[in-house]
C-alpha cells in the first residue's frame, strides 16, 4: 500500500505549500478573526502552534493510504514510463483497459489522444503523442492526489477549527481570571489543550466567577505568592574607583614656629630644659630624656594639606529577587472545611494558579483529610486535573500532621527544594508531633524554606499556626462576608 505523502513526493508535489495554505485559510475564519480581536494576548499563543498542527497534519497524510484505484492507476503509470514506444504501443489496450476498470478522470482524454482523426487504424503512436500521453496522465494523477489532499485537509480543518473554537472559548473566559500577562496567557493556552467536556468546563467557569466576586481573595493570593523578599547580593565585577583624600604632610624646610613637641632636637631646646642640664641633681635626668626623645623643643617646621588620588575596587551591594519556586499547596478538606470555606479554599488555588502562571512557577494541590490526594494544576493536563479538584467535596477529618509529613518528603525532591509550601484550613485539629515540628523548624532555620499558613476561622489553634513564617487570614464568618460584600458596594 502507498501512502499519500509518498504519492505527493512521487509527483513532485509541494506539501508544505499545500499545508500552509490550509492553515492561512484556517486563520482566515470568522470565528477566528472575532476570537483574535477580543482576546490579543491568545492570538500570539494560538500562532506558536502553528509547528504542531503542521507536524500533525504531516502525520495524518504518513498514515492515509491511497485509495486502492489510485494506486492502481499509479503504479501503471510508472510501468508506463519506463516503457519505450514499442512497448508502450503494445501495452497501451491493456491501459485503456485499466483506467476503465478503475473509473480514471483520464479515461475521457486518453481515449481523445489515441482516436485522433489524422491517425489512422493500426497506425503506430509517435514519439511525441507518447510524451504527451504520459504528460497528460501525470497531470491527471497530480489533479487527483490534490483533490485527495484537500478532502483530508478539509476534514483536519474542521476537527481542527472545532478545537480551537473550545480552546478558545475556555481561555477567553479564563483569561480575565488566570492570565495577569502574555506568559500567563500562552501557559493557560496550553493547559487548554486537555480533553474537557462541557460539564468540565462549566466548573472551572462557576469558580472563576466566584473568584471575581472575592477581590480580598485574589489580593491575599497575590500577596503570599509575591511575599518573598530581596536579599544582597555581592557583586566583585565592579570596575575601579578614583578616591580623592586630604592628608597631611610636614615640610622639609622649617618655616616658623608651630608649636613645641618632644624630641631630641638639641638646637631647638627650650630655656627650661637648659636649666636642668645646669641642675646636678637633675643632670642625668635631662640625659635620659635626651635619649628617649622626651625633650621639650620647639616645633619649626610647618604641616601642609595635599589632596592623594588613589584607585580601589569598590564591591558593591545590590538587590536582587530570591528566585520564586513552586507552590505547594495543602487543602483541609474536612467537614468542617465545607460550605463557603471550601469555595473560598478552592477559588483562593485558582487565584495561586494564576500567580504561578503569570511568573512561570509550578502549582501542586495536595488534599488531606483522613487520606491525602495530589493534583498538578501547571501540568500538560492542568485543567483537567482542576477540574478534578474543584469537583472534590470536603467530608472528612483533620490529618494535618500527615499532609506535613508528606509535604516535607515532597520538598525532599530537587524540582520543589524552592517550593513556598501553603496550608489551607480552619486549623481546628490535633496538636502536632514534636518530631513534624522540628522538622519544619529545621528547614526553615537551614534551608529558608517558608510555610504560609491561610486560616479560614478565627478559632484555629495558636499552637498549630505557631510554626508557619506568615499567617494570612481570611474570615468567611457572616459578618465578615456581609462587610466585603458591603465594601464592594
Amino acid at each position: 500500500m502507498i501512502t499519500l505523502e509518498s504519492l505527493e513526493i512521487l509527483l513532485a508535489i509541494d506539501e508544505n505549500e499545500l499545508l500552509d495554505d490550509m492553515i492561512v485559510t484556517l486563520l482566515a475564519t470568522p470565528q477566528l478573526a472575532v476570537f483574535f480581536e477580543k482576546s490579543p494576548s491568545l492570538k500570539s499563543a494560538l500562532l506558536n502552534d502553528i509547528p504542531n498542527w503542521k507536524e500533525t497534519l504531516k502525520q495524518r497524510l504518513r498514515t492515509t493510504q491511497a485509495p486502492p484505484e489510485l494506486e492502481t492507476e499509479f503504479n501503471c503509470f510508472q510501468r508506463a514510463q519506463a516503457a519505450d514506444d514499442q512497448a508502450f504501443q503494445t501495452r497501451l489496450p491493456r491501459i485503456m483497459e485499466m483506467l476503465s476498470t478503475v473509473e480514471s478522470p483520464f479515461l475521457t482524454q486518453a481515449d481523445r489522444l489515441i482516436h485522433q482523426p489524422e491517425l489512422s487504424p493500426g497506425q503506430k503512436i509517435s514519439r511525441g503523442l507518447h510524451t504527451l500521453f504520459l504528460q497528460r496522465w501525470r497531470l491527471s494523477l497530480t489533479l487527483q492526489t490534490v483533490s485527495l489532499h484537500h478532502q483530508i485537509m478539509e476534514q483536519e480543518r474542521e476537527i481542527l477549527l472545532d478545537e480551537l473554537q473550545q480552546r478558545l472559548t475556555l481561555s477567553g473566559k479564563l483569561e480575565p481570571v488566570l492570565a495577569e500577562n502574555e506568559h500567563a496567557a500562552g501557559r493557560l493556552w496550553d493547559l487548554s489543550a486537555g480533553r474537557l467536556i462541557r460539564t468540565d468546563r462549566q466548573i472551572l467557569l462557576d469558580f472563576a466567577a466566584f473568584l471575581q466576586r472575592q477581590p480580598t481573595l485574589q489580593r491575599l493570593a497575590e500577596r503570599l505568592g509575591r511575599s518573598r523578599e530581596t536579599k544582597s547580593i555581592l557583586s566583585q565585577d565592579a570596575p575601579k574607583e578614583t578616591f580623592r583624600v586630604m592628608i597631611r604632610e610636614p615640610e622639609t624646610v622649617p618655616e616658623q614656629v608651630s608649636g613645641i613637641h618632644q624630641s631630641d632636637d638639641i638646637l631647638r631646646l627650650l630655656p627650661v630644659e637648659m636649666a636642668s642640664m645646669n641642675i646636678v641633681e637633675l643632670e642625668y635626668e635631662f640625659y635620659r630624656r635626651l635619649l628617649e626623645h622626651r625633650l621639650l623643643t620647639y616645633r619649626l617646621q610647618g604641616d601642609s594639606w595635599r589632596e592623594k588620588l588613589s584607585e580601589r575596587p569598590v564591591i558593591h551591594q545590590q538587590n536582587e529577587q530570591q528566585p520564586r519556586g513552586p507552590f505547594i499547596v495543602c487543602v483541609d478538606t474536612s467537614g468542617s472545611m465545607g460550605g463557603f470555606n471550601e469555595r473560598c479554599a478552592k477559588a483562593f488555588c485558582l487565584a495561586l494558579l494564576r500567580v504561578a502562571l503569570a511568573d512561570g512557577r509550578r502549582c501542586y494541590i495536595m488534599l488531606f483529610s483522613t487520606g491525602i490526594v495530589q493534583y498538578e494544576l501547571t501540568g500538560e493536563n492542568g485543567l483537567e486535573q482542576a477540574v478534578r479538584f474543584l469537583s472534590q467535596t470536603f467530608r472528612g477529618g483533620t490529618d494535618l500532621s500527615a499532609c506535613l509529613s508528606t509535604l516535607l518528603r515532597k520538598m525532599e525532591d530537587k524540582q520543589w527544594r524552592d517550593a513556598d509550601a501553603v496550608v489551607i484550613s480552619d486549623f481546628i485539629a490535633q496538636r502536632l508531633p514534636d518530631e513534624v515540628i522540628n522538622k519544619v523548624k529545621l528547614r526553615q532555620r537551614l534551608l529558608q524554606h517558608r510555610f504560609h499558613a491561610v486560616a479560614m476561622s478565627d478559632h484555629g489553634k495558636p499552637g498549630i499556626m505557631r510554626i508557619f513564617d506568615h499567617i494570612w487570614r481570611f474570615d468567611t464568618g457572616l459578618k465578615s462576608r456581609l462587610i466585603r460584600r458591603w465594601r464592594r458596594g
